[in-house]
Parts: C-alpha cells; sequence; structure tokens
C-alpha cells in the first residue's frame, strides 16, 4: 500500500468547512476577477467566431477567436462611442457591437495581408 504525502493527507482529512471558509475567502480575494476573465475569455471566443462565419473565413482557431472577438469589442468600444453610436446597454447590444469590431478587425487584416 502507497503512502500518501503528508500534504495530500492533511487536505483529505480537513472538515468541509475549513474548505468551504477558505475557498469563500479565495473567492472574496480574486475568485471574481476570475471569474469575469473566463466568461470574459469565452465571450470573446464567440464573437471572434461569429465574425469568423460572417466573413467567410472559417474559424481560426480558439486563440485567434478569442483575439478576434476581445480585440473586435475593445475597437467598438472606442469607435463607436467617438461616431456617436450606441447599441444600447447589455449583454446582446455587446455582442453585436463586437461583432462588428471583430469584422472591422478581419477587414483589416486582410487588407494589410494582400498588401504585403
Amino acid at each position: 500500500m502507497r503512502h500518501f504525502p503528508s500534504i495530500a493527507a492533511a487536505l483529505l482529512l480537513t472538515s468541509p468547512a475549513l474548505a468551504q471558509e477558505t475557498t469563500g475567502e479565495a473567492m472574496a480575494e480574486g475568485g471574481n476577477a476570475l471569474v469575469g476573465l473566463i466568461i470574459t475569455l469565452i465571450i470573446g471566443a464567440m464573437i471572434g467566431w461569429i465574425a469568423s462565419i460572417i466573413m467567410k473565413g472559417g474559424s481560426s482557431g480558439l486563440g485567434m477567436n478569442i483575439i478576434l472577438g476581445i480585440g473586435g469589442a475593445l475597437l467598438a468600444g472606442f469607435i463607436f462611442p467617438l461616431l456617436g453610436i450606441s447599441f444600447g446597454a447589455g449583454l446582446i447590444p455587446t455582442i453585436i457591437a463586437g461583432v462588428i469590431g471583430a469584422i472591422i478587425l478581419i477587414l483589416i487584416v486582410r487588407l494589410l495581408r494582400g498588401a504585403t
């Protein structure tokens, strides 16, 4: 029979109350930021995927979709207010603006690739 390292044994023997307390402290200290980051990555991937489908380029992979989605949302958040364009508040208008921004990024990348 193998022996567990002392840390693993201590973790297995701790009470559920201690685990809940530790989890609560972790969430208060930075768990919300982690959840926000994960949601941003998921929505960014979705925005990039939708934009790549609209532009008939096919999916460029998860990483590129995340970059396109987040970059498109940042671009839309910067350019549209300067132009006086507002899609309203909420998740759906934000996704629509992000998709439009990602489409603009795809067009810029295609123009730059065609110029070289």
